[in-house]
């Protein structure tokens, strides 16, 4: 079997590695909860750190469904692509379904972070055993099934705390209030040490009432978004170092090690349309 990898080049010098770009992917085709992540994120990063915040076009604003959810990661993966091309040094899928994240491994070479990924792989850091605790009943079986696939065995369970995200930015305090008394009831449940939000518009919230108010900052509650963003960082400074290149060996083996004119024809032929596009018909 051929491999491919990225082409050798020489490890980025101690100042290019000082600087790195990110960008956050909201996975909605709405601006609605760009500023809250924003502003809920964007101070915790690193010096020398960009944040880039976008959203995407011609999706559904929604993506509380599985069909609408599958529908937007394939404008995750044309996006993930171009973030590349324009120099990103990693990438943020901001939804802790960690959408189309696997997929956009095979297809570019710098890091893509999911959120629930990223705090579960922190979580023994903070404590031995923790509860997931999302927004609605919908999103509980996917996220248990991520939690499987991870072998996250320390988890205790993914709980809810039964809103939707098209509500939650109405009433971010409240949100958060809510986040914070079923965390306390969770933990004392589930006999766990921390709550992982497994929603980053949850997360948001609750960030922004603690930058705000101060209330709830002593929670042992872990922000996705947070520690999506610090595992995006690390991993931007081991590729540019010229370090830990992501194995085209196995599961993120390229369609063009197999068959690269079968692969650059399905890239050409096949993408996500919105009939309703004045250009849609172009």
């Amino acid at each position: 079997m051929q491999t491919e990898t990225r082409p050798e080049a020489l490890p980025a010098t101690a100042a290019e590695r000082s600087t790195r770009r990110i960008a956050f992917i909201n996975p909605f085709g709405t601006a609605a909860f760009d500023q809250i992540i924003e502003e809920t994120l964007v101070p915790y990063a690193g010096a020398g750190t960009q944040v880039d915040v976008i959203h995407l076009d011609g999706v559904p604003e929604n993506i509380d469904y599985y069909y609408p959810k599958h529908l937007m990661e394939l404008a995750i993966f044309r996006v993930v692509r171009r973030l590349e091309q324009e120099g990103y040094d990693a990438v943020v899928v901001g939804c802790c379904y960690d959408p189309g994240v696997k997929v956009a491994r095979e297809l570019v070479d710098i890091p893509v972070v999911g959120p629930l990924e990223a705090a579960m792989n922190h979580a023994s850091y903070f404590g031995h055993r923790f509860t997931v605790l999302t927004d609605h009943r919908k999103a509980v079986p996917w996220l248990e099934d991520i939690v499987r696939l991870h072998g996250a065995g320390n988890c205790r369970g993914v709980r809810c705390i039964d809103w939707y995200i098209t509500d939650m930015i109405k009433d971010t305090t409240a949100v958060a209030d809510d986040a914070a008394a079923l965390s306390m009831k969770w933990l004392e449940d589930d006999g766990s040490e921390v709550i992982i939000l497994g929603c980053t518009i949850i997360a948001g919230c609750l960030e922004r009432e603690i930058m705000t108010t101060g209330r709830h900052r002593e929670l042992p509650i872990l922000n996705p978004n947070l520690l999506a963003l610090k595992a995006a960082e690390t991993l931007a400074d081991l590729y540019k170092a010229g370090k830990y290149s992501i194995s085209r060996a196995g599961q993120y083996q390229r369609h063009e090690q197999h068959d690269r004119a079968e692969a650059d024809d399905v890239w050409r032929r096949w993408k996500l349309v919105d009939i309703d596009h004045p250009e849609a018909g172009e």
